[in-house]
């Protein structure tokens, strides 16, 4: 799979959508370039939400690997969407090209680094990566697979993953979460979630026969990415995703103005819902502008 990014990613192609390599070449032949800005956290973020769902082509057996491609230093946190791919098992590979930031680089790559970031100082140069980063992928995927083999349940679908997820009951600060349970009940869910603009991932763990959560704390009108990942004894079942903003603090309405003097004025509002102070600002009108 593939996709490109300046301010917003776009998806190239899908995990599903070549099957032999005659027609992946022929994809890449025809690949149009995507200039502008380098918004890499807002990228990982589209690959996790859009690009590793099984309806992606994702399975739940198949290890997952992401190569992070760039030529230049985020304009946001790519170290906090990289972090949160990276605790849902997802390896990232970091390859910079001219004028990529190498600390950046190793923010966002997986342990160890020895083998996860390249940096070369022009586009050309990247052919001479390929035979490494080509052994170096596929030596990792066969460490991964063996050592989860043995106990890996390989049945996707709804046997191992929860599905409908119902966000409801939406205020300032919480929303309420629920889901439908797998067919095979989860040892725990993982719930993860944090603002799509960037900010700290939060996450709670409850008990597998428990299906739903109350969210609360949250920042107001915000939007929240939103994850529920089902674990069992030796692996993560597919996860289910969703996006909600909270919603705006109550505003004071109805400013009006009376008893006016020399010096003084009263102001009288309708109360905010929840307000438990007013702070209230006064100043001279700017020159020419109406008193």
């Amino acid at each position: 799979g593939l996709s490109q990014y300046s301010s917003d990613p776009r998806t190239e192609w899908d995990l599903s959508a070549h099957s032999t390599r005659e027609q992946l070449l022929e994809a890449v032949r025809n690949l149009r370039y995507k200039g502008g800005n380098t918004f890499t956290g807002l990228a990982l973020t589209h690959v996790l939400e859009q690009n590793l769902k099984p309806d992606a082509g994702a399975r739940l057996e198949a290890e997952k690997l992401v190569i992070l491609l760039t030529d230049g230093k985020s304009q946001d946190d790519a170290n906090l969407a990289a972090q949160t791919l990276k605790n849902l098992g997802i390896e990232i590979f970091a390859i910079g090209v001219k004028n990529a930031d190498e600390v950046e680089l190793r923010q966002v790559a997986s342990e160890p680094l020895e083998l996860t970031v390249y940096n070369v100082l022009d586009f050309p140069l990247l052919s001479s990566l390929v035979g490494k980063l080509t052994r170096v992928l596929c030596t990792r995927i066969k460490e991964r697979s063996h050592k989860e083999t043995a106990d890996t349940p390989v049945s996707a679908g709804p046997q191992l993953s929860p599905t409908d997820l119902k966000i409801s009951a939406v205020t300032s600060k919480s929303m309420h979460l629920a889901w439908s349970p797998p067919l095979r009940p989860p040892k725990k869910y993982r719930v993860v979630y944090y603002p799509s603009k960037g900010g700290t991932p939060k996450e709670v763990v409850l008990e597998g026969a428990v299906s739903s959560l109350q969210l609360s704390n949250l920042t107001s009108h915000t939007e929240y990415l939103v994850s529920v990942i089902p674990v069992y004894d030796s692996a993560a079942g597919d996860g289910l995703r969703g996006v909600t903003s909270t919603l705006p603090l109550s505003s004071p309405r109805s400013l009006r103005v009376s008893e006016l003097s020399h010096n003084s004025l009263r102001l009288s509002w309708e109360a905010a819902q929840g307000a438990t102070h007013y702070l209230v600002l006064c100043s001279a009108a700017p020159d020419g502008a109406e008193d």
